[in-house]
């Protein structure tokens, strides 16, 4: 999770202002500062998201609103801070924020049409998280079968989509730019 932190962190630093502030990722309405200020919301837990119930995306975007606030040289040192720091509740449920951060680092990326060698250990969080989320969200994963071409085994039953653990998890998560890159069969 650190070493993925610290990805996150020289991905974002090798931005423009233009881009950190305003530059697009593949989260609706989020530029990459708004990225990052959720990221580090993740890790105060109770205080991010107890005052808000079951609403999560209002939380997120709380988040998101808070970094807007904050200076790019300050929110950057904080985000250091953060990565070397993870909170107790985000070492205790590594395995969801690893996913987390994986699908976001992504999001930001291929928003500004980067790309890069996704670690396995962090693609196989992506296509987790990405099962998750669709559970919730669209429940692709109960009618598809997956199969990863990275590596991994299929899941689920239905037709089957191919595509790398990243796309597969992406997909899932709804970000739909990436069905180009899977292959759907009957």
């Amino acid at each position: 999770m650190r070493a993925e932190r610290f990805r996150l962190i020289g991905t974002l630093q090798e931005l423009s202002d233009e881009e950190f502030d305003e530059g697009p990722t593949l989260c609706a309405g989020w530029a990459p500062r708004d990225v990052l200020g959720h990221l580090i919301g993740v890790d105060y837990l109770l205080g991010s998201y107890l005052p808000y119930g079951m609403r999560i995306h209002d939380a997120n975007q709380a988040q998101a609103d808070r970094a807007r606030r904050i200076p790019r040289d300050r929110l950057m040192k904080w985000a250091e801070h953060w990565a070397a720091n993870p909170s107790l509740t985000s070492r205790l449920g590594v395995p969801v924020v690893l996913g987390d951060l994986g699908v976001h680092h992504q999001d930001v990326l291929r928003g500004l049409g980067r790309r890069r060698e996704v670690p396995d250990a962090v693609a196989d969080a992506i296509l987790r998280e990405g099962m998750q989320l669709s559970l919730w969200m669209n429940r692709r994963v109960l009618r598809h079968r997956l199969v990863p071409t990275d590596g991994g085994r299929p899941v689920g039953r239905g037709p089957r989509v191919r595509g790398t653990r990243e796309a597969l998890g992406l997909w899932l998560a709804g970000r739909d730019s990436v069905a180009d890159e899977l292959i759907f069969e009957s």
